[in-house]
Order: structure tokens, then C-alpha cells, then sequence
């Protein structure tokens, strides 16, 4: 068995005299060898720097709700100011991150725009970067979702819980209606029956002040039914709310699917002109050989007819 030569080191003293032979003194060949070592960070593009800060911001979302989860949904915990202040951050929150992600829309948008020539032909060489950009802003969109979903389950535990402490609260008002019209007889009858013994003055007192409460509890139950019918409608808010974020999240999966679908069928339109063109030329050819078949077929026919 044979046995091999390291010859490293003679390739480069052999790479080191022809660069020194070309006119490379030693600081540029020791500058050249340590970008070779040392590569130099590759200089991010302005999208790229925009769709790392929306990462950033979403990240920090996810990381707000997860600490004030509990405060959120625990009633015991915070009062309903708290709580509504969280839930206003966390839709300026939401909103401030979907206008960058329409920020990255109308740049991918204007890119391709500008990438179509003056006859709508599209430039095929930035294709590649622009599907890429279109992966980027689908990613950020689906992190974004999946924050506003644990988010949208957050909001809907508080107002069930804001409807199951209304409900005991509209029984409470019904059985006080029931004691107090149940009171209210004995009332209205003992001045009668002891019409003797009490003033007129407080007779009529007592029935103002019953008439009173009667309208006060009237009013409070329409109030509970106002209040409750808005929980309700809330709640009902925020489950299409939740529904709609997921049909525009399977529309953007879609649209990126039939972005690759188009891209697809875009190189295989250029494919086919490309083997449309060979075959032309393959026809013109070919009929240029048969003619001069032909040809000399026939020149040499009438050569041996001439001959014989």
C-alpha cells in the first residue's frame, strides 16, 4: 500500500510566489488571508431589520400576557380598572404590530411592482427574494395570531365570569321583588285596619316610599338586563373577532400557496418557450436539410440519366 504526501505546505508557498510574483506585497497578502479567517457580518437589508423589530414586539407581547394572565383573569386579584387598562395595552399592542406588518405588505407589494418591466414582464432573478420576504411577513402574521387567540380565550373567561356574576345577582332582584310585593299587601291594609289608631300623614308616607322602592327596583332590573344583553353581546364580539383573525390567517396561507403556484407556473411558461425555440429551430433545420436532399437527389437522377 502506498503511502501519501502531505503537500499542504508546498501549495501554498506555490499560491504565496504567484502572488507575490503579481505585484501582492506581505500586508496585502496578510489582509487577504485574514478575511479568508475573519469573514465580515453581512449587512442587513431594511426589511429584514424591520421584520426582526415586529418579532421583537411580538415576543414581548406574548411575554406581557403571560405575566399578567393571572392578574387578568383572577377578579380577586385586580380591580376592573387594572383590567381594562391591560386590555387597552394590549390592543395598542396588537395594533401597533399588524400596522408593521402592513408596513412589510406595501414593501413586498411596491418590490414587485417595480420588479415588472414596461410590458408587465416580471424580472424572474428577484423571485426567489421576494417569495422569501413573502414567508417572512406570513411567519409574523401567524406569531401574531396565536397572541391575539390566547388573548381573545383571556377576555372571554373574564366576561364569563362577568355573565355568572350577573345571573345570581337578576335572581337575588326577583326574589327581593316577590318579598317586597308580598310586604307591601299588610302595608296597604293595616292603615285600614288600624285606620283609627295611625295618622293619615304616615299612611301616605309609607305608600310614597313603596312606590319608591317599586321604581328603584324596576330600574335596577332593566339596568342588569342592559348590562347583562352588552356581556353577552361582548362575548359574542370577541368569538367573531377570533373567528374572523383565523379565516384571514387561512386566506393569507392561500394567497401564499397560489403565490407558488403562480411562481411555478411562471418557470414552466418559460421552460416551454425555451423548448418552443429549439424546436423551431430544429424545424427550420430539418427542412433546410430535406430541400438539399431533394436537391441532390435530384441533380443526381438527371446526372445518371445524362450518364447513361
Amino acid at each position: 500500500m502506498s503511502r501519501f504526501r502531505d503537500r499542504t505546505e508546498d501549495f501554498k508557498d506555490a499560491a504565496r510566489q504567484s502572488a507575490i510574483s503579481s505585484g501582492f506585497n506581505e500586508a496585502k497578502l496578510a489582509a487577504i488571508m485574514a478575511s479568508f479567517i475573519i469573514h465580515k457580518p453581512r449587512q442587513t437589508t431594511p426589511f429584514i431589520k424591520s421584520a426582526l423589530k415586529t418579532l421583537e414586539s411580538i415576543e414581548a407581547l406574548d411575554q406581557f400576557l403571560s405575566k399578567h394572565r393571572k392578574d387578568y383573569v383572577d377578579r380577586h386579584r385586580t380591580t376592573e380598572q387594572e383590567r381594562d387598562s391591560i386590555e387597552h395595552e394590549v390592543t395598542a399592542f396588537v395594533k401597533a404590530c399588524k400596522d408593521q406588518i402592513d408596513i412589510l405588505k406595501n414593501c413586498i407589494n411596491d418590490e414587485e411592482a417595480s420588479s415588472k418591466g414596461w410590458l408587465g414582464i416580471r424580472d424572474t432573478s428577484n423571485a426567489d427574494t421576494i417569495a422569501h420576504k413573502h414567508g417572512v411577513v406570513l411567519i409574523l402574521s401567524e406569531k401574531l395570531h396565536s397572541v391575539t387567540a390566547q388573548f381573545d380565550q383571556m377576555r372571554a373567561v373574564r366576561f364569563q365570569d362577568a355573565i355568572n356574576r350577573a345571573m345570581p345577582r337578576r335572581k337575588l332582584k326577583k326574589v327581593v321583588d316577590s318579598d317586597s310585593a308580598d310586604a307591601s299587601k299588610p302595608y296597604n291594609l293595616e292603615p285600614r285596619d288600624t285606620n283609627d289608631n295611625q295618622p293619615e300623614s304616615l299612611r301616605v308616607k309609607q305608600e310614597l316610599l313603596d312606590d319608591e322602592t317599586r321604581a328603584l327596583q324596576v330600574e335596577l332590573s332593566s339596568l342588569l338586563d342592559a348590562a347583562q344583553q352588552t356581556e353577552t353581546k361582548m362575548v359574542e364580539m370577541s368569538a367573531l373577532n377570533h373567528l374572523m383573525s383565523t379565516h384571514v390567517l387561512q386566506q393569507a396561507q392561500q394567497i401564499e400557496h397560489l403565490y407558488d403556484q403562480a411562481v411555478e407556473a411562471t418557470k414552466n411558461v418559460e421552460l416551454g418557450n425555451k423548448e418552443l425555440s429549439q424546436a423551431i429551430q430544429r424545424n427550420s433545420s430539418s427542412r433546410t436539410f430535406l430541400m438539399l436532399f431533394f436537391l441532390v437527389l435530384t441533380f443526381s437522377i438527371l446526372f445518371l440519366d445524362w450518364y447513361n
